[in-house]
């Protein structure tokens, strides 16, 4: 591990699963070391995958097989910016579609229970836009949205 900060993952024995599915679904993403228990755990015995270093878009990451003693919230998300509408389509349909759950306002979960902003650049835009209205508009169709959508979001910005 060569991060001074790096995210620590609480999973009921699928890290190194997780890992390897972030690895194949976002760019910039791997997986490195995969520690093995030196020792019987209260969730594991010797030899069973402890810990698994790894990259999630460029983010140092580290899945710990804990056991089932902590649950993940909605208060810890990983927020990835999409460029356009198919991107926002590829990660949302792979993170939803192999187990994972829908949300709102682009909110999802896989399916580890890990939660995720799929937020294309173009809703970032519109919600921050100078001209308040247009932003008002862009997040109210944003509010009704669980995939964000972004040409029905330039609609409600641009008034349409």
């Amino acid at each position: 591990m060569s991060s001074k900060n790096t995210i620590c993952l609480w999973y009921e024995g699928g890290a190194l699963d997780a890992a390897r599915f972030y690895a194949a679904t976002f760019p910039d993403s791997a997986v490195g070391a995969i520690h093995h228990a030196p020792g019987d755990y209260p969730d594991g015995k010797q030899g069973d995958v402890l810990t698994v270093e790894f990259t999630v878009a460029g983010i140092p990451c580290i899945g710990l097989n804990g056991g089932s003693h902590f649950r993940h919230s909605e208060a810890f998300s990983f927020q990835i910016a999409t460029d356009d509408q198919a991107e926002t389509d590829r990660l949302w349909n792979a993170l939803v579609g192999n187990g994972g759950q829908e949300s709102a306002c682009g909110w999802c979960k896989d399916q580890w229970g890990i939660s995720w902003q799929i937020t294309p650049r173009a809703l970032l835009a519109a919600v921050t836009d100078p001209d308040r209205a247009a932003a008002r508009r862009a997040f109210e169709a944003m509010m009704t949205m669980k995939k964000i959508d972004i040409a029905a979001i330039e609609a409600a910005r641009a008034g349409r």
